[in-house]
């Protein structure tokens, strides 16, 4: 087998473990403290800007800056669902808009 098909197989069988490991550790508790669930509803936020910070800080132009300052802002006053929706739009208009059709 290459190389690939072990990476994905060993990928697959982590996040299979992770996950499991996870689902066993939370279903020894009755109810979930508040503080341990407060955590949990940062987690998405928290893996999002790790993925976004690096690429944001080193190849940002006008548009990227621009869709980042709106989903802030709309993050500030909505939910997620509505950030992610108003942080595309601006980004796929100010490409357009800015950068010109590719």
């Amino acid at each position: 087998m290459s190389t690939s098909i072990w990476v994905i197989l060993g990928g697959a069988a982590l996040t299979y473990l992770t996950r499991v490991g996870g689902h066993m550790a939370l279903s020894r508790f009755e109810r979930i403290p508040p503080r341990l669930e407060a955590a949990l509803d940062a987690v998405p936020a928290a893996v999002l800007t790790t993925l976004v910070a690096p690429d944001v800080v080193y190849t940002a132009g006008p548009a990227e800056w621009i869709a980042i300052a709106v989903a802030g802002l709309v993050a500030w006053k909505r939910g997620l669902l509505a950030m992610f929706l108003a942080g595309a739009i601006v980004l796929t208009s100010g490409d357009y808009l800015i950068e010109g059709q590719k």
